[in-house]
């Protein structure tokens, strides 16, 4: 892919991307499964909690490796990014996810909490798990970006097409630059320090 495409485009960083649902779904999960304890349920409390610590580990292994392959292709074929080309703010990108799944994460919560009178706290160990899996799915984009030594960005008119997913079929390529550019550090994280452009 030629740099830039010949005009400039929104770009958005893929591990913000990514790691935007950590934090509600793992705050999210922690409460329900907080609320889910005091409900004895169908099964009891301890077969509820030994089976949410179980949907925990597998929910966050699974939402952690799931598409990396696809994060890899698209990583591998990077164009640098035009000059006139717009690098997304991190909280920009975060509030435009978050605003976009909002009525997600509320049935999510919702559908946690009510399992608690069948399985206590399972649903929202469920979520917290998905939550620590975007987290490390990040952090792995994270450790790519710096053995690269390249940010990963993703046009923000594809990523509105495919859903939010920064790694779906309406994404065609992503595009680099160094690894100071923005406001958000390696794996999306807010930077410590101001970076320059």
């Amino acid at each position: 892919m030629a740099r830039g495409e010949g005009r400039a485009q929104g770009l958005a960083r893929v591990a913000v991307v990514v790691r935007a649902g950590a934090a509600p779904l793992w705050w999210a999960g922690v409460f329900a499964a907080g609320v889910g304890v005091l409900v004895p349920g169908v099964t009891g409390r301890r077969i509820g909690v030994m089976a949410g610590a179980a949907l925990f580990i597998v929910a966050a292994a699974v939402v952690s490796y799931a598409g990396r392959k696809r994060y890899v292709e698209l990583a591998r074929s990077a164009a640098r990014a035009g000059r006139h080309d717009v690098l997304q703010d991190r909280a920009v990108s975060v509030r435009n996810w978050r605003r976009g799944h909002r009525w997600w994460l509320l049935l999510a919560f919702a559908v946690a909490l009510g399992s608690a009178f069948a399985v206590p706290a399972a649903g929202g160990m469920l979520l917290a798990g998905c939550g620590t899996g975007l987290r490390l799915r990040a952090a792995w984009l994270g450790r790519r970006e710096r053995a690269d030594e390249a940010l990963l960005w993703v046009r923000v008119d594809w990523l509105a097409a495919n859903g939010g997913r920064p790694a779906g079929k309406a994404v065609k390529a992503y595009r680099s630059t160094g690894i100071a550019a923005g406001d958000a550090a390696p794996g999306g994280a807010r930077r410590r320090t101001a970076a320059l452009v």
